[in-house]
């Protein structure tokens, strides 16, 4: 599955949830419901193992802001120079998939993963997508803007695929909604969101590892 289309489901699953619709408990590519919360749904290839990966290979993460906020913002916006653009959301784009691959890559490599871009029966592929993004900052974490004050910096849904290499074929899908701590009444700005964002990829990724390492049976990670 292309990464659009990861990210195209990614948005109707989440429009199905804001719809108080159930998930389904099995998809079209066979994979069933494992977990399902306000926030997160997980499901798993019947019988699919993940002891055997020792190497991941990442692939470029897709991303999209909510087209909503993007337009409520833009609406509340009195002065055109202060609008988001384009430019303003590729650029935005662009820092959060090399902020995602950073953060995973340093993260697996940590705890012993080595981060691989070829196929190999131990090298699990990650197909992630970052979606539904809100931030409250209006500079989008970019410079020379101004700061406003909000109750969180934001929030995003990753969408992330685990694939074997060799064989193509999907073993688990993921969505996830996180948004930053509380912060009610503190300055955001493109620090702050960058800080924020940060936090959420960090999270995810010490997450996977510590389910690889489960997986693989090794001791608990340290990482924090």
């Amino acid at each position: 599955m292309s990464t659009l289309l990861l990210a195209a489901l990614t948005i109707f699953v989440l429009q199905a949830l804001a719809a108080k619709e159930k998930p389904p408990k099995v998809t079209e590519d066979g994979l069933e419901l494992k977990t399902e919360t306000k926030r997160r749904l997980v499901y798993l290839k019947p019988d699919a193992t993940f002891a055997q990966y020792a190497r991941v290979a990442i692939l470029d993460c897709y991303v999209e802001f909510s087209k909503s906020w993007l337009r409520d913002y833009n609406d509340s916006v009195r002065d055109p120079a202060r609008k988001i653009s384009e430019a303003d959301l590729e650029r935005a784009r662009m820092d959060l998939s090399a902020q995602f691959r950073k953060i995973f890559s340093e993260e697996l490599a940590a705890g012993g993963y080595q981060v691989s871009e070829g196929a190999a029966p131990d090298v699990l592929v990650l197909r992630p997508a970052l979606v539904n993004i809100q931030v409250s900052a209006p500079d989008l974490m970019t410079a020379g803007r101004s700061t406003t004050y909000a109750e969180s910096s934001g929030q995003m849904t990753l969408h992330l695929e685990l694939w074997d290499s060799t064989t193509n074929t999907i073993l688990a899908r993921v969505l996830d909604a996180k948004a930053d701590p509380d912060l009610y009444g503190q300055r955001t700005s493109s620090v702050t969101n960058r800080a924020a964002a940060d936090r959420i990829l960090k999270a995810w990724a010490m997450e996977l590892h510590k389910k690889l390492d489960l997986a693989r049976g090794k001791p608990a990670s340290n990482s924090d």
